[in-house]
């Protein structure tokens, strides 16, 4: 895993991180994106992939899992 120091710098009356373009370019994404910053027990982690939407998918993919011979009856 790779350390890189980023950069706090004055953004009107808030502070902001300054990311480098190798960085984006690494997480995919571009100015106007949004990222998401996430608690872990080590530190924070910062992913382009809200963390809500995967738990979501999780959920959906559990229920067609437990109810697939349902959904394969209503497919017909």
């Amino acid at each position: 895993m790779a350390t890189q120091k980023v950069k706090l710098t004055s953004i009107g009356t808030s502070t902001g991180i300054v990311i480098p373009k190798d960085m984006l370019s690494r997480l995919k994404v571009e100015k106007g994106d949004e990222l998401f910053v996430i608690e872990t027990p080590s530190g924070f982690a910062l992913t382009p992939y809200d963390p809500d939407v995967d738990e979501q998918l999780r959920l959906g993919r559990e229920f067609m899992k437990d109810y697939r011979d349902t959904m394969r009856a209503l497919a017909k």
